[in-house]
């Protein structure tokens, strides 16, 4: 039996050819394209360009903050993002592309200018923009009436965003400084150009690092010589710094450098001479000295190194209200966060959902005063009635499933979003990264919230029947 080889046809086989692609309008990024404030980005976008006439053409806000959302969405690389644009058709409709092009819009090198040009504070308002847009109009607030003094649950909680970093340790982040000096003499030297080039003794240092690092078991007397060791390294090499720098001047990046490893060492031996563990605004990442320790307490790493940022979830839409690299205390949030719910809607909220960590006295008080609700175990002795008893314990369980919502949240934006690990490297971009994961939450929420609307009208007899397939240009 002969049997003819089957190959499938490209679409340039065709005899018509491939002219367009086609776009279906229930696809995600055909829906999340209406929901975008589009408006606000390309005015937030254009203070970049503010007083600019020369250069080159810009790409614009919507392709620019597009791609953001693409990346984050499907949590690739900067590569992959460009990659998945340019196979993408409903990508690139996404982006406002009047039609299909195999050509990447831009190199992926320009991600890093995108997310520097939304900062944290333009994020925070596209985010506002979205929830805004979205988020229903309540009857009692939609009546002539006067607005309810309380209305609505506020919940709040805290996390951390780790940064890409090594676990650091004294020993290590020195080993990492010293390094680092020696790659700046090295440039200087190669600058300068026929002058002696000063020893740094750098074999005999990593060899002096290697044995701490390589002994399962290290003791303290092993640590404590190590320590010492390459806080000499590090203290010579940043002389020799300061005397190379006389005759070939660093350069702005590179004085920023030297001033990060000249607070490392001043740290470092101050830790070492004081026979200390912790050091106010402590550096653990010479290549990104803006992370800073944050004790959480959880089982599985009791310290992370990230920016912390202060949560509160409405309606099931996230908000970040705070957010620093330095350590704070998440309960002073609280009065901030609900002044913000009243500035937004007219009202306090009825209810605070939140940890015990926000059960303060001056929380109490002010909570006490404005009626808000706080969650938690009431003070002073439980009441002798059992049933009373029994009741508040109930409406105590209640709200703690509730207020499981935001850990929800957390969970989604870190295994699904990236926030478990940010991969940028500044402090500013790796602000908007964070503000950009509540905004891609809040978009699939909105989506979610269409798609219910959508299925009550069907329940109905309402029945939706989408548009038929196009094309670009139809």
């Amino acid at each position: 039996m002969n049997r003819r080889r089957r190959k499938q046809i490209a679409f340039y086989d065709f005899p018509t050819g491939f002219t367009g692609a086609r776009i279906f309008p229930d696809n995600r990024w055909v829906q999340m394209s209406e929901l975008m404030p589009w408006d606000l980005i390309d005015e937030k976008y254009a203070k970049n360009f503010e007083g600019s006439e020369n250069g080159n053409v810009a790409v614009s806000s919507r392709v620019a903050f597009g791609a953001l959302v693409i990346k984050q969405e499907l949590n690739l690389s900067d590569e992959d993002t460009v990659t998945m644009i340019r196979e993408n058709p409903h990508c690139q409709y996404f982006l406002g592309f009047p039609e299909f092009t195999d050509k990447p819009p831009f190199d992926s090198s320009k991600m890093v200018a995108f997310r520097r040009r939304f900062p944290a504070e333009a994020m925070a308002e596209i985010n506002e923009a979205i929830i805004q847009r979205q988020s229903k109009e309540d009857d009692l607030s939609s009546s002539d009436d006067d607005p309810p003094s309380n209305h609505g649950t506020l919940i709040l909680d805290a996390t951390c965003a780790p940064a890409d970093i090594h676990y650091p340790t004294d020993a290590g982040v020195l080993n990492d400084a010293r390094k680092k000096s020696e790659h700046l003499i090295d440039v200087l030297h190669a600058r300068s150009g026929g002058c002696k080039k000063p020893r740094t003794y750098r074999q005999i240092a990593r060899k002096n690092y290697l044995t701490l690092v390589r002994n399962k078991r290290p003791s303290f007397r092993l640590i404590r010589k190590t320590h010492r060791s390459q806080l000499q390294y590090l203290r010579r090499n940043l002389g020799h710094l300061e005397r190379m720098a006389e005759t070939s001047p660093l350069t702005e990046k590179e004085q920023q450098v030297v001033d990060v490893l000249q607070k490392v060492y001043d740290q470092q031996q101050e830790m070492y001479t004081h026979r200390r563990r912790s050091v106010e605004h402590r550096i653990v990442s010479v290549s990104q000295p803006h992370i800073r320790p944050i004790v959480r307490g959880k089982l599985s790493a009791n310290v992370e190194f990230g920016a912390k940022l202060a949560l509160s979830l409405e309606n099931g839409y996230a908000r970040i209200e705070k957010l620093s690299f330095e350590a704070f205390n998440e309960s002073t949030t609280l009065q901030e966060s609900c002044e913000r719910y009243k500035a937004r809607n007219g009202y306090y909220p009825e209810r605070v959902l939140a940890d015990k960590i926000y059960r303060t006295r001056k929380n109490l008080q002010y909570c006490a005063e404005h009626g808000i609700a706080l969650n938690g175990p009431k003070l002073g002795r439980p009441p002798k009635d059992r049933r009373l008893y029994e009741a508040q314990k109930r409406i105590e369980r209640q709200e703690a499933c509730e207020r499981n919502a935001i850990e929800g949240k957390f969970g989604e934006a870190k295994r699904r979003y990236g926030l478990n690990r940010v991969m940028t490297r500044l402090s500013d971009t790796s602000e908007s990264v964070i503000h950009l994961i509540m905004i891609v939450m809040n978009l699939k929420k909105s989506l979610r919230v269409l798609l219910l609307t959508i299925f009550q009208l069907c329940q109905r007899g309402c029945f939706w029947r989408p548009q038929t397939k196009f094309a670009f240009g139809q």
